[in-house]
C-alpha cells in the first residue's frame, strides 16, 4: 500500500500487532475509545486483564494509541493508522457482482464530463464519504492570453483568457505604477511564454521561474511573472475537480462541529488546496493514503484522503479518491477507489 510517510519503524510484537489491529477495527466501527476489557473479549485470547493492560501500555509508549482525557479507553494515533494500513490490513478485492454494478453505471455514457461526474458520484454514494475526481488532463483548461491594463495609482487590471474564451478579471495592487507601454510589453511576454499550455503546467512553471531566475530577469518581467502568479491563484479553474457527497461527512461526530464543517466545505468549494494535493498523487503507483496532517493542509487534519491515479494507454490522466474521517473503513474503501479508477480508465479508453 503506497503511503506518504512509509511504515512505522516501531518494533511491534505479533501479540501487540493483533491487539492494535483489533482496536483500530473496533474504533472504525464504533467511533468510541476501546477499553481493555472490550479488547480482550474481541481478540479472543485467554489473557489476564493485567497482561492486556501491559500490551496496551506498550502500544501507547510506541505512539500507536493514545488515551483521550475523557475515557479510560484508547484510540489509534496517526502512526497507528499508518502501521495498520501498511502492515496489518488485508484488502479483499470487490466481488464480481459489485464490480458489474459499478461498471454498468459507466457503460451507457460516451461523454468525458459525464464519465467523470459518474465516477465522483459513485465514489461518494458507495463509500458514503466525499468523492473527488480530477478531470483528465486533455479536458483541462489552457492558457490563451493575458492582458494587463493600467488603472489609477498602483492598480492593474489583469484579464486572463482561457480555453474556449472564458475570461477571468482581477484588480491587483503592484509595488510601483506601470506605464501602458510597460504593461503591453509584460502582457506580450506572458502570452508568448504560456499560450496553449495547461493551466496546471503554467502554475508550476511560474513557481519554478520565480524561484530560479528572478535575479537574472528584467525587473519588469519579474514583476509580470508575479502578477501572473496572483491571477492564476484567483482563476484556478474550479472545473478541474469534481466533488460529490460533501454532506456525507456531517454524519461523523469528529467532523460535525460547525467550525470544522465550514472549513471543509470552503475547501471543497475553493478546491485549490485539494487540487495541489491530488497533483502530488499523479505519479503514485497504486493507492496512496494521506492521514491527517500528512496532507500538509490544516483543514484536513481530522481527515484521510485515499487516492489512486487513472491511466489510459499508460498515460496518467488524473487522480480520483475519497475524503473522509481518519476512522474510515479502509478495508472497504481502498478496493472501491481502485476499481472505480480502473472502470473510469476503461470507459475513457473505449470513448477514445
Amino acid at each position: 500500500m503506497a503511503g506518504t510517510r512509509g511504515s512505522s519503524e516501531a518494533k511491534v510484537s505479533e501479540r501487540a500487532s493483533h491487539f492494535l489491529k483489533t482496536l483500530i477495527e473496533h474504533y472504525i466501527r464504533d467511533g468510541q475509545p476501546v477499553g481493555s476489557r472490550t479488547l480482550a473479549k474481541e481478540t479472543g485470547l485467554d489473557l489476564s486483564p493485567a497482561t492486556v493492560r501491559n500490551v496496551m501500555a506498550d502500544l501507547e509508549d510506541m505512539g500507536l494509541v493514545s488515551s483521550p482525557h475523557t475515557s479510560a479507553g484508547r484510540v489509534p494515533t496517526l502512526l497507528g493508522y499508518r502501521l495498520f494500513v501498511d502492515s496489518l490490513l488485508t484488502v479483499k478485492p470487490l466481488n464480481e457482482i459489485d464490480v458489474a454494478a459499478l461498471r454498468a453505471e459507466f457503460e451507457p455514457l460516451d461523454d468525458t464530463s459525464a464519465l467523470v461526474d459518474t465516477a465522483s458520484r459513485l465514489l461518494s454514494g458507495v463509500t458514503r464519504l466525499a468523492g473527488v475526481v480530477m478531470l483528465p488532463r486533455h479536458e483541462r483548461d489552457v492558457f490563451r492570453q493575458i492582458e494587463l491594463l493600467p488603472l489609477s495609482g498602483k492598480k492593474v487590471l489583469a484579464i486572463l483568457v482561457t480555453g474556449e474564451g472564458e475570461v477571468h478579471n482581477r484588480i491587483l495592487y503592484t509595488e510601483r505604477p506601470f506605464s501602458p507601454s510597460d504593461l503591453v510589453r509584460a502582457s506580450n511576454y506572458l502570452t508568448e511564454l504560456f499560450t496553449g499550455q495547461d493551466m496546471g503546467n503554467v502554475r508550476k512553471r511560474l513557481l519554478d521561474d520565480l524561484h530560479s531566475t528572478h535575479q537574472q530577469m528584467d525587473a519588469l518581467m519579474a514583476q509580470a511573472l508575479e502578477i501572473a502568479q496572483r491571477v492564476m491563484e484567483s482563476a484556478e479553474h474550479k472545473d478541474q475537480l469534481l466533488v460529490s457527497g460533501q454532506t456525507n461527512l456531517m454524519q461523523f461526530d469528529e467532523l460535525a462541529s460547525m467550525e470544522r464543517l465550514k472549513a471543509l466545505f470552503e475547501a471543497f468549494t475553493e478546491k485549490r488546496e485539494i487540487l495541489y494535493l491530488l497533483d502530488r498523487c499523479m505519479q503514485a503507483d497504486g493507492v496512496q493514503i494521506f492521514f491527517g496532517g500528512e496532507s500538509g493542509y490544516a483543514v484536513l487534519d481530522d481527515c484521510s484522503l485515499v487516492t489512486t491515479p487513472y491511466r489510459v494507454e499508460g498515460e496518467v490522466l488524473g487522480v480520483l479518491g475519497v475524503i473522509g474521517p481518519t476512522r474510515m473503513d479502509y478495508q472497504r474503501v481502498i478496493p472501491i477507489v481502485d476499481v472505480t479508477a480502473r472502470l473510469l480508465a476503461a470507459a475513457l479508453r473505449q470513448n477514445n
